[in-house]
């Protein structure tokens, strides 16, 4: 498990050559929490840029500063207005691009629009257009943290750094979970049963899968595959050639593969947003008998009345990290608590900037992680 002892991090954090400069994409000022953790904990003061909106919502960056051969680090935080964020990102990678940087290195917690990183019908992978513009735009490097899918760092043709959250989630829970030796890794669906099994390995408890919940958006049936073909096709077949139709999926009632009865259920996902099958997952787990019921998750988007639905459901604790920003949604929810990841993403900085392996950042990071 990834964790620095805080001697070890002031003797690290302020050893960067010269030559660097960090900047905050950001005109939102509640999303610029995270940049300043990260700046004091490499010992360097944000670049000066100014990022604002025109009065016709066009969004204009001015960089104060010479990047001129400097590795310039860019950290951008989603907000809600998730579109407004992406064109602040573009714009200022292009700008340091035109500025002679020696190089631009993002830095993007949540990578947005991952969830669309499939073909939908006759939709488009929106990821990997993403993708191109930032590489398009002058980014010479990301660093990002738990990719909704890790296959998404092939859309890109630059390094990409897809850092972990979980050793910090699994140091909340040994340290502020007291009896979690009494509890139980949950999979809300099969479909994350791999991130659950990786916590209940490290940490030594059991396992249980949630089987049978209401299909989501993600699932095979809306793949473009299941379409079928037009009629112009359908008189070409060979009068004699009969193509088998899949069987539709049906999926059974809900059930628990695994014991919850008087246990603690720790739900693992990397994303929560619509919080509608958490709490589904939260109800069934505890009608099998747990008695207290924690959601970890790396990224908390937490949209809509997603705080009031958890206040008022059988959840006891939300534990999300601040790679979004969410203060609001605290004060709106006290059950909802945040892990602080600025160790790892300064450290990601630095080893960067200087040149060092990134290895030691990946320590015990299995392909399932």
């Amino acid at each position: 498990m990834f964790c620095v002892p805080s001697s070890e991090i002031g003797a690290i954090m302020n050893i960067t050559k010269g030559g660097l400069v960090l900047f905050s994409a950001n005109s939102n000022s509640s999303c610029m929490e995270l940049s300043k953790r990260i700046a004091e904990r490499l010992g360097v003061e944000m670049g000066k840029v100014q990022v604002y909106q025109e009065p016709n919502r066009e969004t204009r960056v001015q960089i104060q500063e010479s990047v001129r051969g400097k590795d310039v680090f860019i950290i951008q935080t989603v907000s809600k207005d998730v579109n407004t964020t992406i064109m602040e990102l573009l714009i200022m990678v292009y700008a340091c691009k035109t500025s002679c940087a020696k190089s631009i290195i993002g830095v993007v917690p949540y990578f947005p629009y991952s969830k669309q990183c499939k073909m939908r019908k006759r939709g488009s992978i929106v990821s990997k257009l993403l993708a191109s513009m930032m590489c398009k735009a002058g980014l010479t490097h990301l660093i990002t943290m738990d990719l909704h899918q890790k296959e998404i760092q092939g859309f890109f043709n630059i390094p990409v750094d897809n850092l972990r959250a979980s050793p910090f989630l699994l140091q909340y829970i040994q340290e502020e979970i007291p009896d979690y030796r009494n509890a139980v890794i949950v999979a809300k669906s099969p479909a994350s049963a791999k991130r659950a099994q990786s916590f209940a390995e490290r940490l030594r408890l059991g396992i249980a899968v949630i089987h049978g919940e209401a299909q989501d958006a993600e699932s095979d049936m809306v793949d473009g595959r299941h379409s079928p073909p037009t009629a112009k096709y359908v008189a070409a077949i060979h009068p004699s050639l009969e193509i088998p139709m899949l069987i539709p999926k049906e999926k059974p009632p809900i059930t628990v593969v695994g014991d919850v009865g008087g246990r603690i259920a720790i739900i693992v996902d990397d994303i929560i947003d619509d919080v509608d099958s958490f709490l589904a997952a939260a109800e069934t787990l505890k009608e099998r008998g747990a008695y207290k019921i924690f959601v970890m998750a790396t990224h908390g988007l937490l949209s809509s009345d997603a705080p009031r639905l958890i206040e008022e459901s059988a959840i006891d604790e939300v534990v999300v990290t601040n790679t979004i920003p969410h203060e609001i949604q605290k004060l709106q929810c006290p059950k909802i608590k945040t892990v602080d990841i600025s160790m790892i993403l300064s450290e990601a900085i630095r080893r960067i900037h200087n040149g060092e392996s990134m290895s030691y950042l990946f320590r015990n990071i299995g392909v399932d992680d």
